[in-house]
């Protein structure tokens, strides 16, 4: 059974981020509804798709002012890499790792969405940032520094202040 269905509450109304997310969803319940022979040929396709996806996201932040080793980035680097070595203890035959996987992984994504995700999408409508060009409307509002958290003010500490967001006019 399907453990993590798309719902409003994942929009970040940002269309092409909002696309990818939805099929991260789909991707994820194909690999829940998956069988024991189909199940490591859908980590795979789900693994494929967030190379992309995480790939895009890291794309972004660069082109806008996050540091390339920031907590958001990173943690794409984690997941990755943890989504392949499941591929490999699947291949193995241990599908149960991957089936806890995908569980965790349900468990994970809305709160990236949520709260990672949901800082960059504000950050790229603040400095008008179009997804399909890469162009900067509003380079003013770009960070006068490198952002090193997530883009959050959680993110923030004494020594690295959060960049304030600015809201889409």
């Amino acid at each position: 059974m399907t453990e993590l269905l798309w719902s409003d509450a994942l929009l970040l109304d940002l269309p092409a981020m909002d696309e990818t997310h939805r099929e991260f969803v789909d991707l994820l319940a194909v690999v829940a509804e998956a069988d024991d022979a189909g199940l490591c040929d859908a980590w795979s396709a789900l693994i494929d798709h967030t190379e992309g996806h995480f790939g895009q996201e890291d794309r972004w932040m660069r082109q806008t002012g996050f540091a390339s080793g920031n907590c958001h980035a990173t943690q794409h680097q984690v997941v990755l890499a943890t989504l392949r070595e499941g591929l490999v203890l699947g291949r193995a035959g241990h599908l149960g790792v991957v089936r806890r996987l995908a569980h965790e992984l349900a468990i994970w994504f809305p709160q990236h969405a949520q709260s990672m995700d949901a800082a960059l999408a504000l950050h790229l409508r603040g400095v008008g940032f179009d997804l399909g060009t890469g162009q900067v409307a509003r380079p003013e509002r770009l960070p006068g520094e490198e952002i090193h958290g997530c883009g959050s003010a959680a993110c923030a500490t004494a020594e690295q202040p959060a960049e304030p967001a600015h809201a889409a006019d």
